[in-house]
Formats: structure tokens, sequence, C-alpha cells
């Protein structure tokens, strides 16, 4: 999909379609109003007589509007003038890429772009755009032996701005918007493939790849290497698979050789079975998006590459299968983590924690500026924030409040909770420095309690992504996020 910024009058453009908005009170947009004053009022007709309301999310296509350089104008419900916000905006994009793509369509002048959205700008507008366009128009069907065709795909979208001065604020949001992009589609493409194929050691062989194209560091050690290292809490959790599992090292080296590196650190339990703590069968399947932590921060490192921030960034992904077998953790077992610390296994469906517990030790080495992990880590934070927020903890209120302003530039939210050490006292174990699992009671809060403790050295924080990783039933598919959030983040340390 190509994009390109322009300024002008709507009714003089020399494209397929020009899309314009309508506010529920029937109210064109400044671009409908100027095509509208070119065509001799025929677009107010068109709204008087009912045959566009301006509910959010409505589509007219129009044909030969007169006085018009265009094949077709496109008018977009916007829904209420005066709750006219950023969901409504990506809303409208959306209808707007979804009805020009289904309708042969292959490039478009979409005047949405320019109407203020509240205290937002131009760069977000365009980034938004961008994003929400992309996102329309993502398949994933490269399993299948027929991929759907469409006849005339939607190939080149100009979003405009009001004023030529926005042009270059214009042109970043586009920058931002692809890179941000291009991330999604990878986290998206790697936790829809099936655990078959998506193994730990093809999420290395990934990581490999993307190092290659995009100048990356990238080492991958093997079980030997954790062994030697001390891992035996990830590597614990590997036992009972078949699939051997990697702990993948990569760096992104934007900054001063001087500064110290931010560590991003991914959850990647490429299928999890609940080891012989066995899940129910029921959406069994969904559990091959438990890699989802790993594929956004491998995904966010590309986005670090593509954007050159002068950061240093490092991502580190322990990956493996969760899988009941003779060899498989049971609930009692105890083991010791890279930290010396023992640990007491009471659920082994409790596994994420125990492969990032060694990946937060292993960040020390690094002497991090901060460190931010990622998890698909609790069904509790499904109950607790549904798939609208994701679930935030953190050692430190600065770092915290830190990826609550990424969360909201980037309309990719999250939710803090607390991380009182009142929580510590439910993981107490009669048999080792502390149990896995703390019960019912607070279970998101609890798991990264039990983080914390392997996060002492350093300004940490906890994404639990776990209900906003990826959408179930006849829409199943991953989501991308927080693959904006981590881009903004990294964005608002260069700024």
């Amino acid at each position: 999909m190509e994009f390109s910024i322009k300024s002008g009058s709507p009714e003089k453009q020399r494209v397929a379609s020009v899309v314009v908005g309508v506010f529920d009170s029937r109210k064109l947009s400044e671009a409908g109003q100027a095509i509208d004053q070119a065509a001799g009022g025929y677009l107010s007709d068109i709204i008087r007589r009912g045959d566009m309301e301006g509910k959010l999310g409505t589509t007219l296509l129009l044909h030969h509007v007169p006085n018009t350089l265009c094949d077709r104008v496109l008018l977009v419900g916007l829904g209420k003038e005066r709750e006219f916000r950023e969901k409504q905006y990506r809303e409208a994009m959306r209808s707007a890429v979804k009805t020009l793509n289904d309708t042969g369509s292959m490039e478009a002048a979409i005047y949405l772009s320019e109407i203020p959205v509240k205290r937002r700008d131009v760069v977000w507008n365009i980034e938004q755009a961008v994003i929400a366009a992309r996102e329309t128009l993502y398949r994933f069907d490269q399993m299948k032996s027929k991929q759907e065709e469409v006849r005339r795909p939607l190939r080149r979208l100009i979003l405009a701005v009001s004023r030529r001065g926005e042009l270059t604020e214009g042109e970043a949001g586009i920058a931002r918007g692809q890179a941000i992009a291009n991330a999604m589609q990878v986290a998206k493409d790697l936790g829809n493939l099936p655990g078959n194929i998506c193994t730990p050691t093809y999420l290395a062989e990934q990581a490999l790849k993307l190092a290659k194209s995009h100048g990356l560091a990238v080492e991958v050690l093997e079980l030997a290497d954790m062994e030697k290292l001390g891992m035996g809490s990830f590597a614990s959790v590997a036992k009972g698979s078949r699939q051997p599992p990697k702990f993948i090292v990569m760096q992104h080296k934007g900054g001063n050789k001087k500064d110290k590196p931010l560590v991003l650190v991914g959850k990647g339990i490429t299928f999890d079975a609940g080891g012989i703590s066995l899940k129910p069968a029921a959406e069994m399947d969904e559990m091959k998006y438990d890699m989802s932590g790993a594929a956004s921060v491998m995904a966010t490192m590309q986005a670090a590459a593509e954007l050159k921030l002068p950061l240093n960034v490092v991502a580190l992904i322990p990956t493996c299968e969760n899988l009941p077998d003779g060899a498989a953790n049971k609930p009692g077992d105890i083991v010791t983590s890279m930290s010396g610390q023992t640990i007491e296994i009471l659920n082994t469906d409790a596994e994420g924690r125990l492969i990032l517990c060694d990946a937060l030790t292993y960040a020390e080495r690094f002497e991090p500026e901060a460190v931010v992990d990622v998890a698909t880590l609790t069904g509790a934070c499904v109950i607790a924030l549904g798939n609208v927020a994701t679930g935030l903890l953190a050692n430190n209120d600065a770092l915290a409040r830190e990826l609550v302003h990424a969360g909201e530039a980037a309309y990719d939210r999250v939710w803090q909770l607390p991380l009182w050490d009142d929580y510590q006292e439910q993981l107490k174990s009669n048999f080792a420095d502390m149990a896995n699992i703390g019960g019912r009671p607070a279970g998101t809060i609890t798991a990264a309690a039990f983080l914390s403790r392997f996060a002492r050295k350093y300004h940490w924080a906890h994404l639990d992504i776990a209900g906003t990783a990826w959408r179930s039933g006849k829409d199943k598919g991953s989501t991308g996020r927080p693959v904006p959030l981590l881009v903004h983040f990294l964005l608002g340390r260069v700024e």
C-alpha cells in the first residue's frame, strides 16, 4: 500500500475516489462543503433526501458528481460532531478504506484526515490513518490452499492536510504510521501461525532473518547455554516438549556506546497446553497466541530499526512450548532460577512467569535504563480489563506514567494496577523461596508481584496483554498490540 500527503481542493483531485465526511446532524465536513459548493448543492440535496444520515461508519458512494475531476465521491458517516474523538476517527477511516477496497477504487484521496480530533495533531491524524488503513486491509490467508483475491484492490491512498505548512508533519506521520503498521503485521503474522509451524526454532529463525534485513545484532542461546547460565526455571518449562527451547537476544544499537539500553522482554510460549495442569479443551487452539509478547517485542525491534531511533534497545525472548509429558514439570516440583531463588511450582499452567523470571535476571548484565516485559500472562487480566486496556504494573511510578502516556499517544491504552508489598504474602511457600501462584484473588497482581522479585536491580514495568493480544470469535486473529504502545514508548525516550 502506497501513501502520500497532499494539500489541495477536493473537487480538483483527478483520482478514482475522493472521501469526505458527514456528521450525524447531516452536516458536511469542510471538504464535503467545498465539493458541494462546486457541484451546486448536489451533496446537500442527497443528504436532505435522507440517503446519508451521518451515522458513524455508514457510507454512500456517488458517481459523476458535477464539476469534480474524480470518478466518485464517497461520503462517510462521522457520528455526532461533539462526540468526534479518536475512536470515531479510526472507525470512520476503517469504514472508508473497506468500502474503497470492496468497490474497486484502486486509488483515493481521503479528506477525513484533515478533520480535527480533539487534543491530537496532524502527525497523529496521519499516523492513525495509515495504521487503520493497513489494519483494515490485513489478511492472513497464507495457510489456505486458495487465497481470496480482490479484483481491483486499493493500492494508493492520498491523505489530505488542510494547509501546505502541514505537509512536512504529514510526511512524518506517514513514516511513523508505516513503521508501526509494518511491525504490527510482523506480530500478527507470527501470532496467527499455528503452533506446529511457529515453534521456538521458527521464532529464532525469524529473529535471525529480521536482524539481517534491518541491521540488528542477534544471538540465539540453546538449552545447553541456558543450563550453563543456571536458567533452571526457564529450562524446566521446556522439559515436556520435543521442541528445544531458545533464548533470543536482539540488539538495536542506535545510541552512543555509553548509553544504557532499554530492554524489552517478550514471553514466547509458542503453544501452551498448560502442562500437567492441563487446560480445558475449549478454545485451547488460541493458546498459539501465548507467544504474542515475543512477537510484539521482535516487531518493535524492526520498527526501531526502520525509524532509525537513536537509542540502544535490547529484546530478550525466552521461547518454548508448555506441554504434558513424563518429563514435564509436576505440581509440587521445586526449581532454582538463574537468580538463585527457588520456586515451588503449584500450577504448571502458570509457566509464563517461570520463563520470564530468568530473562529478567539475564537483563541485569545490560545495566538497563529500564526494562519492560510483555506477556499474555493471566486470564485474571481479561476478567479485570476485558479486551480494551492492557494491564500495567511497575516498580517505578515515573516509568509507569511514561507507559500510560505512550499508550494514550498511540491510542493503545493501558491501565495501571497496584503492586503493593501486601500482595507478596500470597506467594509464600512452605518448601521454597516462593510459590509460582498466589491463589485466585488478584491473580494479575500476584503474577506481577512474582516477577518483581527478579527485577529489583532496575526500573521495571510489566504489561499483561492477555486480553488485548488477540480477538476470539468470528474475527479471531492477532491484534498486533501492544506494538503501537511500545514504539511510542521508544519515541518518547527520543523526544
